[in-house]
């Protein structure tokens, strides 16, 4: 009489590697999607707990507004930061430089200041826009800056706070008088950014022009030295482009083009 045999043969325990590894390929996309997700709610999360905190600091300064920049200097109007910046130093000097921001005492958690996917070693990814009491001599701009949340058009359409990466040694810039990029935009979770609006509501806009996103995922180095002064940050017809001038100005301070079939021209 034969016996049973209880071992796989090679060919069976190929076929069970091969069936598990399409089952990890078709799984593996949805994964990512819900990690993303997931992520995409904690930095909503984290805007919006910033914009009410920015909110109560209003509230307890007769509607001023906290001051945007992050550095101290000529274009400081008050001598204060809601977190202030330094050029190096350690992590833990960075962390003190939020807990002695003016937004902290309203929103004490570090971890509140950083998107889940910032950049390793950055302890702030978000910024205020200059229009929100930050650098006021924006060539073309110097009057839409703002410093009483009473001088806000529309609480639920302008930006207090957006994603922007990294801390920079003032408040986040963008063009009002051209359709133009300065400061970079993020593409984060599914090529998109998070912002926070005046009245403490947040939301996730994806991109929909593929100029945006080069302009989200160019070098920041190279950005910051040429590339914005370039013709690559002039973008005609950009709806990404003019939704966020919209959201931090309120308006645009440029006619926009017409467009049509991928042709841009000036009405």
């Amino acid at each position: 009489m034969k016996e049973s045999r209880n071992a796989f043969t090679l060919i069976e325990l190929l076929v069970v590697i091969a069936v598990i590894a399409i089952l990890m390929a078709l799984l593996m996309p949805a994964l990512h999607r819900a990690r993303e997700q997931g992520q995409r709610a904690a930095c909503l999360s984290n805007v919006k707990q910033l914009a009410l905190a920015w909110n109560l600091y209003a509230d307890d300064h007769d509607g001023k507004m906290v001051n945007g920049n992050t550095a101290l200097g000529s274009f400081n109007r008050d001598g204060t930061c809601w977190v202030y910046w330094q050029d190096g130093g350690t992590q833990e000097a960075r962390l003190s430089d939020i807990r002695r921001g003016r937004l902290y005492p309203y929103c004490p958690n570090v971890k509140l200041f950083k998107c889940p996917t910032g950049i390793r070693g950055e302890v702030v990814t978000y910024a205020i826009p200059d229009s929100m009491n930050g650098y006021y001599a924006i060539q073309g701009a110097e009057k839409q800056i703002k410093t009483l949340r009473t001088q806000i058009r529309n609480l639920s359409e302008q930006i207090v706070f957006l994603d922007e990466g990294r801390l920079s040694p003032a408040s986040w810039t963008i063009w009002y008088d051209q359709e133009r990029w300065w400061d970079q935009i993020t593409a984060r979770h599914g090529d998109g950014t998070n912002f926070a609006f005046a009245d403490g509501h947040s939301e996730y806009w994806k991109w929909k022009d593929p100029r945006t996103l080069a302009v989200a995922k160019a070098d920041y180095t190279q950005w910051q030295s040429t590339a914005r002064h370039s013709a690559e940050s002039m973008q005609m017809g950009n709806e990404d482009l003019q939704r966020v001038q919209r959201g931090v100005f309120g308006k645009l301070g440029y006619t926009p083009p017409i467009c049509e079939g991928g042709i841009c021209h000036l009405p």
